[in-house]
């Protein structure tokens, strides 16, 4: 029957293995999106478009790519139940679009072998047809239609080729039936797959008011890995005790009579594959060598293909390190001259500080992270669609499979040295939902960018600059390296820890089929890079901004009492008529003399508003705690002040301990660096040496205090529990690390 929904409100599912041209193609037909987010309860994207058509507007619903619609995990299970109707967000298609690489028919086939089986109106995307053509292979596209028995639509979505006649296709097969699938597997699975279903008929409150579809009886006999059956009947009592067994039962008799599964799936597949192909697909005799084949001699090889990617990750840690920096001044210097124009049409009080410190400084820590974004999203792309990415992948997987990764994950990470935000972002090209979450729960331990202004402060300060091996090496340089090499170590530690705890699981196989390689679509490649810049803007920066106003409430108030601040603002009279007669009377010294002093005085008034604010006062509560670590109050007040952005420290301990906030020049860091090592303790002992430097460099390599970085881990994995739990163990890591190297240091003089 034709489907009951409006013409004009269609919904498309778009499904395809993955290489075959199915992001092209979605955006070649949607072009931006309307609407990214995540399924309910997994990490899956769920990305909606619009096609419009002869003044309608379908909605096209891209689903994950995927080899087959056999779920072995929550997020393999998206898309069967978007195919089969079963969200309550999202309609039953109205049509399936299944995408069908050329190149690789029978492989494709598999995948839409099951498709067809929903009964669902479908129609074919045929892609890379001009590689298959360059590979030899040749087939009767009109033959291979009448076979299917669905219309198959031969395209080039990145030139715009066949994009109206895939249109037109598409609003025919809406108005059939679903396609008659003659039945694929053999006689005694048929029966018993019919004695399960009147069996499950009776069951309706385990598994559904309207019971189950055909297809999701098949698959529960086929799934011996137990995740569906544990999905729909759980392991509870009574009646679920009863499915159980009979599916137990069910698949010791196809065992008995030959048809073991899941591998009675895979044969009876492939023979219906076969029917189909044949006398229509025709491959050439021997292989045909092609300049990509060529290509991959090199980028494959164990040698040149590591040093090609070491050039790759070196210009892509370049350009999201180092070209970035341009933009992202710029934006600073916007910001700063927003900032600047309030200051000076309103009068200083809170009302100017809320707009400058709070508002303009918010919205400023969201927008500063877009070049960065950009920049690798760009790359990623580029990479991914020339068909580089899964090379890499390849090449690296040796190395990562030894902490229970994949390939897949080590591009994330690198991307994470110059910011956690876009790296974790990144590890949406990881497929393995346990692989993808354990990259994102990692990839803070990265060294950032935003941790150097931490290193290069207390090494500058506290680590003796010794040279080595004829001056080749420093000390202060191998602490450096030193702090990069604690987060690789201890990101190596949790991923194993979490692979066989949280997310228990081998490292996956690394199957991978390597694409074929063709130019990037320009239009692909900016709109998910503009696309990923708007999903961050959106969701994490809605969160980062709110932060940004609490943190600046929290540095604000409670405001000095009028009796502290009486001398102070008397003394800052004083100093300003002394300037003004140093001015009027032509003497330049004793001029710059009273500004130096009305600086250093303003810089003691903000200090005191901050050990006043509600920040200092949890600096002093936590004291007890921190203070094994080698900290007073003051260091733990910008620790706390940290929690929006990692480099907000530097400037926190500037005020704290009366210097300014203005210490990112050489001048200012300098002069932080001498009133760090000459604070003390109340009985006189120097706050600061090697071991506080350290125990301090060493928390800020491990620990979690970016707010934007939470903020996109929940955005990414669609629930709160995960930037709860990075918060707490990176916290609890950085907090014992940071005590060994307190006391340790400590114990052996340093």
């Amino acid at each position: 029957m034709p489907p009951a929904t409006p013409r004009s409100r269609w919904t498309i599912a778009l499904i395809g293995n993955p290489n075959t041209g199915k992001s092209t193609l979605f955006g070649a037909l949607s072009g931006v999106p309307q609407r990214v987010g995540n399924y309910p309860g997994v990490t899956v994207e769920k990305t909606l478009g619009t096609i419009l058509h002869e003044g309608m507007n379908w909605t096209l619903v891209d689903l994950p790519g995927t080899y087959s619609l056999a779920p072995r995990s929550p997020d393999e299970m998206v898309a069967v139940d978007v195919l089969l109707g079963r969200l309550d967000d999202l309609p039953a298609p109205d049509v399936v679009l299944c995408v069908v690489a050329a190149n690789s028919l029978e492989r494709n086939l598999y995948l839409l072998s099951q498709v067809l089986e929903l009964g669902r109106p479908v129609v074919v995307a045929l892609t890379m047809g001009d590689i298959a053509e360059s590979q030899g292979v040749r087939m009767d596209i009109p033959a291979l239609a009448e076979r299917l028995g669905v219309p198959v639509v031969q395209l080039q979505a990145h030139r715009g080729i066949g994009l109206d006649e895939l249109k037109e296709a598409l609003a025919k097969a809406g108005e059939e039936p679903g396609p008659a699938v003659e039945g694929l597997f053999p006689t005694p699975f048929r029966q018993e797959t019919e004695q399960l279903d009147r069996l499950l008929a009776g069951h309706r409150t385990l598994a559904g008011e309207h019971g189950l579809p055909r297809y999701l009886v098949e698959r529960l006999l086929l799934d011996t890995g137990g995740y569906l059956e544990r999905r729909l009947y759980g392991d509870g009592d009574g009646e679920a005790h009863a499915v159980h067994a009979a599916l137990a039962d069910a698949r010791g008799r196809l065992a008995a009579a030959g048809c073991t599964v899941p591998a009675v799936e895979t044969g009876a597949r492939y023979a219906w594959i076969a029917r189909i192909v044949d006398g229509i697909l025709s491959h050439p005799d021997a292989p045909v060598a092609t300049w990509g084949d060529r290509l991959d001699a090199i980028l494959t090889h164990r040698l040149w293909g590591l040093l090609v990617l070491a050039a790759v990750l070196l210009l892509m840690f370049s350009a999201v390190f180092s070209w970035a920096t341009v933009p992202m001044d710029a934006i600073d210097a916007g910001i700063g001259w927003i900032s600047g124009q309030v200051q000076e049409r309103l009068p200083d009080g809170p009302l100017v500080s809320l707009l400058t410190d709070g508002i303009i400084g918010g919205i400023g820590a969201v927008v500063v992270f877009l070049p960065q974004i950009f920049i690798l999203f760009f790359l990623l792309t580029s990479l991914e669609e020339c068909g580089y990415l899964s090379r890499a992948a390849y090449l690296m997987d040796r190395l990562m499979v030894k902490v229970g990764l994949s390939g897949k994950s080590f591009i994330p990470l690198l991307s994470s040295f110059a910011c956690a935000i876009p790296g974790v972002m990144a590890t949406r090209v990881i497929e393995d939902r346990r692989d993808r979450l354990t990259t994102i729960l990692i990839a803070p331990l990265m060294s950032c960018s935003a941790r150097l202004p931490v290193y290069t402060l207390m090494i500058a300060a506290f680590i003796p600059d010794r040279r080595f091996l004829g001056g080749l090496l420093g000390l202060q340089g191998l602490v450096l390296f030193a702090m990069y090499a604690l987060g690789v170590l201890v990101a190596a530690i949790a991923a194993l820890l979490l692979k066989r705890t949280l997310l228990k699981g081998e490292a996956p196989s690394f199957l991978m089929e390597m694409p074929v390689y063709k130019w990037p679509s320009p239009r692909v490649v900016f709109q998910r890079m503009f696309e990923r810049g708007w999903d961050f803007l959106r969701n994490a920066g809605t969160i980062i901004f709110a932060v940004s106003i609490v943190m600046w409430g929290m540095l604000y108030y409670p405001r000095l009492s009028p009796e502290r601040m009486a001398p102070l603002a008397a003394e800052q009279s004083r100093l300003e008529s002394e300037r003004e007669r140093a001015r009027a009377a032509g003497d330049a010294e004793e001029e710059k003399s009273a500004a130096e002093s009305l600086a250093t005085l303003a810089n003691h008034i903000e200090g005191e508003q901050k050990r006043q604010s509600v920040l200092g006062r949890l600096g002093h509560l936590i004291e007890p705690a921190v203070k094994p670590l080698g900290w007073d109050w003051r260091i733990g007040s910008g620790v706390i002040a940290s929690f929006p952005a990692r480099e907000v420290v530097v400037a926190t301990m500037g005020v704290i301990f009366d210097v300014g906030e203005d210490v990112e020049e050489d001048a200012g860091t300098r002069r932080l660096g001498e009133a760090l090592r000459s604070a003390t303790w109340p009985s006189g002992k120097p706050l600061f040496d090697v071991p506080v430097a350290l125990s301090v460099m060493v928390f800020f390599a491990l620990c979690a205090q970016c707010v934007s970085t939470l903020a996109v881990i929940g955005r990414e994995t669609g629930t709160w529990t995960w930037p709860a739990f990075t918060f707490v163990y990176m916290t609890a890591a950085a907090y014992v690390a940071s005590l060994i190297a307190y006391q340790g240091g400590t114990w052996l003089g340093l």
